[in-house]
């Protein structure tokens, strides 16, 4: 995902959450990140980002991005 599909696709949209409470995970899984959550962190970061290099910045440190454009983000499923 690259920083302007995030802005396209929120398309000046705040969408609202469920509010559903997420059941409990285990050791084993606190590595393991569905391409579901990770897509829904980029969007969070994308509405809540003041411009594109913000963004940018953003999913870089919290490593949602690659810094590198030829490796994969350090999180990944």
């Amino acid at each position: 995902m690259s920083i302007g599909s995030a802005r396209q696709e929120l398309g000046g949209e705040r969408l609202t959450s469920s509010g559903a409470i997420p059941s409990q995970r285990t050791a084993a899984d606190a590595y393991r990140v569905s391409e579901e959550q990770l897509q829904r962190a980029r969007m969070v970061v994308a509405r809540n980002s003041g411009d594109s290099e913000d963004l940018r910045q953003l999913l870089d440190m919290l490593g949602l991005i690659s810094a590198n454009p030829d490796l994969p983000p350090p999180v990944t499923r």
